[in-house]
């Protein structure tokens, strides 16, 4: 098998990936996203890279992740807890920009751990209500949660 067939098969697979998630696993792949593109960068800047263009490219990439986030908040179905949420994606999105124009890594750990966590909790919530999907296969109604961003 050549790699562009290697490669045209995980491109596939990753979109059909995304078109099938429900909304709660969604916002896991976002956060997963964000922490695989986070650890690059602060990986690269620790081995002191001369590729500073791919610790920029890593870093914008966990910005667009998080920024996705961000608009995916839903205000009136989330009260606090989405205004919570818009206040740390903010304040990761500074910390991004910081690490990336510095090009220091303190930021980039510091983000990374919060995400971390955030990820965690929202692995929970969605294994706790079965990842928005029904016994039977269908949608599962929300009974309560709101999985904005």
């Amino acid at each position: 098998m050549s790699y562009q067939t290697t490669t045209n098969r995980l491109n596939a697979y990753r979109q059909a990936r995304v078109k099938t998630a429900s909304q709660g696993q969604m916002i896991i792949m976002l956060y997963d996203e964000a922490l695989k593109q986070i650890d690059l960068a602060a990986t690269l800047l620790e081995e002191e890279t001369k590729q500073l263009d791919r610790v920029h490219n890593a870093i914008v990439t966990a910005q667009s992740c998080i920024t996705e986030l961000t608009v995916g908040l839903d205000f009136e179905k989330g009260g606090e807890l989405a205004e919570n949420l818009y206040g740390l994606y903010r304040f990761f999105n500074r910390q991004l920009m910081d690490a990336n124009l510095k090009k220091e890594v303190q930021p980039l750990r510091s983000v990374r751990k919060m995400l971390h966590e955030l990820r965690q909790s929202w692995h929970k919530i969605t294994q706790h209500h079965g990842a928005g999907q029904a016994q039977d296969g269908g949608p599962r109604t929300q009974k309560g949660i709101n999985f904005a961003g």
